[in-house]
């Protein structure tokens, strides 16, 4: 990295902060985790590009103390777990973006993923397709899935009720509105129609957990 690219790189990594700083105070840990994470790479790499002696004990400053409280919120996360007793809202608020499956999940998926469990009894509903469309939107899916190592196991039922995503490195996340919490966007071209981060939501409320022991379906 150049010293022109410098300023950039530091913006960056300031705005990443912030948003840690702001995920951490509202108690969503593992969001705010895996962004002070990003930022604390970010200042590592704006600390190798300053020759300043001054400004590079600033970096270093703050970088340990970015560090000590990834640390100190691992710990606390790791403790919650193993009692048992972790849990964390997030309220999605009408029309808000910023809320896509990767911006939600992403924090729960970790290398010891090897299965996941969906249940949601609105994925037959009439507005999102009739039987006969949606069976063979399941096939086509099930079948470009393989080609990823990635196996679609389908089961039905009449009496299920629930909303949850069970995961089976112990994560447990309840969606109230389940996965169908996204607004129609307005038009093909319109803003969100393919960036699911800019897509508007309906408001709803996402409640994580974890279990040591999560139960297959």
């Amino acid at each position: 990295m150049t010293q022109n690219h410098l300023p950039g790189m530091e913006s960056s990594a300031i705005s990443v902060l912030k948003r840690a700083v702001e995920l951490d105070q509202s108690g969503r840990f593992l969001e705010s985790l895996v962004c002070y994470q990003e930022g604390i790479q970010l200042l590592i790499d704006v600390l190798k590009a300053v020759n300043d002696d001054s400004k590079r004990g600033h970096y270093r400053e703050k970088i340990k103390g970015y560090m000590d409280r990834a640390e100190q919120i691992k710990a606390h996360v790791n403790q919650m777990k193993e009692d048992g007793k972790y849990h964390e809202q997030v309220r999605i608020a009408e029309d808000a973006t910023g809320y896509s499956y990767q911006e939600v999940f992403k924090p729960y998926i970790s290398g010891a993923l090897t299965e996941v469990w969906v249940e949601d009894p609105y994925i037959r509903h009439t507005h999102q397709g009739d039987g006969g469309q949606q069976t063979s939107a399941l096939a086509e899916l099930k079948q470009s899935l393989i080609a990823h190592g990635v196996t679609l196991d389908l089961q039905y039922s009449s009496t299920i009720h629930d909303r949850e995503i069970r995961f089976d490195n112990g994560w447990i996340i309840k969606i109230g509105r389940g996965l169908d919490y996204f607004k129609r966007p307005k038009g093909r071209f319109s803003i969100g129609y393919c960036d699911y981060d800019l897509r508007q939501c309906h408001e709803t409320t996402v409640d994580i957990f974890h279990t040591k022991h999560t139960k297959t379906l």
